[in-house]
Formats: C-alpha cells, structure tokens, sequence
C-alpha cells in the first residue's frame, strides 16, 4: 500500500484530523498506512497529528467512523505519476513561454531599434526667427547709407540680413530698421548686438523692435 504524505501535509495544514474533528478510523486506516514517523522538518502538521492518534493506539479499534476518508491518502501511486507528468506539460510550457517571451522581447527591440534609426534620419526642422531691429545713430551727421554698409558687413553663421528703410526718430536724425531672418541655434541676439556695437563710428546703440517665429 502506497502513501501520499505530501497530500495528507496539506490537508492537516488546515485540519487536526483526516475527516471530522474527533479521531476516527479515518485517523488510524491512514496510521497504519505510515511505516515509520514523519519528518517533523519536511511535514510538520503530520508530524503533530502522527504524535496525536498515536497516542490513542489503545483505543484505535475502538474509534468510531470508517476508512473511507483516509482511503485517498494510500493511493498515491498514480497520483503521484500523473502529478509528475503534469509537472512535466507545465515545464514544457513555461519552457514555450520563456520562448515566445525572448521572441516578443526580440520583435519589440527591433521595432524601436528601427523607429530610432527613422527618427534620425529624418529632416531635422530647422527653427527660425524673423527680427526686426532697429540702429540708432551718434547724431544727425551720421552717414547712414555707410552705416547700413557696416551693419550688413556683419556675418555669422545662420544669419542672414533682409530689407531696411530710414525711419525719422527727430532733430534731423533718422535710425535704420533693418529686418533678418536667424537659426535659432545658431544666432544669438546679444552676439549679434554686441557685434553691431562695435562699430563704434557709425552705431550708437541697437534695439529688437520685433520678433516672430517662422
């Protein structure tokens, strides 16, 4: 007669007895069944209940019920082999499963692989601004058709100058308002200012009247 202790473990893990809540011959078809005592490491609810009937061995033919209940726990043979090949269609399966897992993993780590390449092959869109500013002269005397000249002289990367007109700013004085297109990257305002500033002959100061994106 074979004995599946693992099962009776568990079932006493929530029980004190194989069937009911008094020693039966339940208890004791299951005792007999056991050849030697419990590891009380590996199975320690069988280990107590063991201790337990054992102490009633005096009485044992006297308890009331049948072997009925306990009748499960000494037919672990095929239990135990068809709890073993389901052990192995589980195995099998999570083996698939980690496969199809690596599987998804690699698609997935191509897919972003392949849209990071596209993003940094694709145009990058270049901002730009559109300035207008204003350069005020030293005085009415000031040559500003040279001025403009030394304004326009002015390079840098990313910059490029467009139309101007005089605009009167009174007493005789006029001041240029120039408009230029700039790479926001590139181009820094105050560069730019600090630059026109420099030309210290003509230029008395620079100011941005206006501002828009492109």
């Amino acid at each position: 007669m074979s004995f599946n202790i693992a099962s009776l473990e568990q079932h006493l893990s929530t029980r004190s007895y194989v069937e009911g809540y008094t020693p039966s011959q339940a208890d004791v078809h299951v005792f007999k069944a056991i050849t030697a005592a419990p590891d009380a490491g590996a199975h320690p609810h069988v280990t107590r209940w063991y201790a337990h009937i054992k102490s009633y061995s005096a009485e044992h033919d006297g308890l009331p019920g049948s072997s009925t209940a306990g009748q499960k726990f000494t037919e672990a043979a095929p239990v135990a082999e068809a709890a073993a090949e389901e052990d192995d269609e589980i195995d099998l399966f999570g083996e698939e499963d980690e496969e199809e897992d690596a599987e998804a993993e690699r698609v997935k780590a191509e897919r972003v692989a392949a849209y990071h390449a596209k993003k940094a092959n694709k145009p990058k869109t270049i901002a730009k601004s559109v300035v207008t500013l204003e350069v005020k002269p030293w005085d009415d005397e000031t040559d500003m058709k040279a001025l403009e000249e030394s304004v326009r002289s002015v390079e840098m990367e990313g910059l490029v100058w467009g139309a101007s007109t005089l605009v009167a700013i009174g007493y005789g004085i006029k001041k240029l308002q120039i408009t230029l297109v700039i790479e926001d990257e590139l181009v820094s305002l105050d560069d730019l200012q600090e630059q026109l500033a420099g030309l210290e002959d003509y230029v008395q100061s620079t100011d941005v009247a206006a501002m828009q994106k492109l």
